[in-house]
């Protein structure tokens, strides 16, 4: 298999009320993962500004961009796609209500939820350390080795 470039993407870490902004971003429903909202990124525009068109585009919330809390990376050796993402913690700039009829514009995010920490047991969800990014001790920033990709 040939090796790709690496996609670059961001993530947001948004908690608010004590539950964490989680999306399911399979098209199709093909999976039950969960993630944090985000995608790639964009030439010509700063990660913040990635992040912040990103999560609106999913979710319809709009956000403050925090510091980078995580850098995570995961491959699909069969295919070849390696994806290197950056999580910066983040606060809404407004709501947290998500209108039901909001549609992502590309069609990939099919849910959203607010999860807590006792949610998140009964999830799949990645990255691993989502929960400890979410509602563990702030601090410094953090990297989660190369993983193989889950559905």
């Amino acid at each position: 298999m040939a090796m790709k470039t690496p996609r670059l993407a961001v993530r947001a870490v948004i908690v608010h009320a004590g539950r964490v902004l989680l999306v399911n971003a399979w098209p199709g429903n093909r999976s039950e993962l969960m993630c944090a909202p985000g995608g790639g990124v964009e030439p010509g525009s700063s990660l913040p500004e990635n992040l912040a068109r990103e999560v609106f585009e999913e979710t319809g919330l709009r956000i403050t961009v925090g510091m980078p809390c995580l850098v995570n990376e995961f491959h699909d050796p069969a295919s070849g796609f390696h994806q290197v993402e950056i999580f910066f913690q983040c606060a809404l700039s407004g709501s947290s209500e998500i209108s039901d009829s909001w549609q992502d514009p590309e069609d990939i995010v099919n849910r959203h939820l607010w999860a807590d920490a006792g949610d998140l047991a009964g999830l799949m969800v990645k990255p691993d350390s989502l929960r400890d990014l979410a509602f563990g001790p702030s601090g410094g920033a953090r990297y989660d080795p190369l993983e193989t990709i889950v559905m």
